[in-house]
């Protein structure tokens, strides 16, 4: 498994997250890839959910972001960051065939971040989504 390196975490409120999706032309239309998108358009084939699901899962997923820049600020604890803030729609989170998590890292950030495997969880209830992230490097 290797050695944990960071820890992250983040909650984020989905009423207010939803404002923002709503706005057109908003951060978030920037930040999301089409896997992430329609991962969470895939809970509208259930009859009984609604655009409300969707965007606790945008916003679960967001979290899911947050969570691991700062797990990876952690493991650079006492170093400058090495890359500028904008480096969220970089970081891609994927589900398997039975939507389970994972992280995906792309360009600089995965450059930049090297050999390390990030876990994730996502959760999201009522009025708030919330992901913790774990980074691991490979013992030497």
């Amino acid at each position: 498994m290797g050695v944990v390196i960071g820890t992250g975490v983040d909650l984020v409120h989905v009423p207010g997250f939803a404002e923002q999706v709503q706005r057109p032309g908003s951060w978030v239309d920037r930040v999301f890839t089409p896997g992430e998108r329609r991962d969470a358009r895939s809970f509208l084939a259930d009859a009984s959910a609604s655009r409300a699901a969707e965007v606790a899962s945008l916003a679960a997923r967001w979290a899911a972001k947050e969570a691991f820049v700062k797990a990876w600020s952690e493991s650079l604890w006492g170093s400058a960051p090495v890359l500028a803030e904008e480096i969220h729609h970089l970081i891609e989170v994927v589900t398997d065939a039975w939507g389970r998590p994972r992280l995906i890292l792309h360009g600089e950030v995965r450059q930049a971040a090297g050999d390390v495997s990030a876990f994730v969880s996502l959760s999201h209830d009522g009025d708030y989504a919330i992901a913790t992230v774990t980074l691991t490097r490979p013992s030497s």
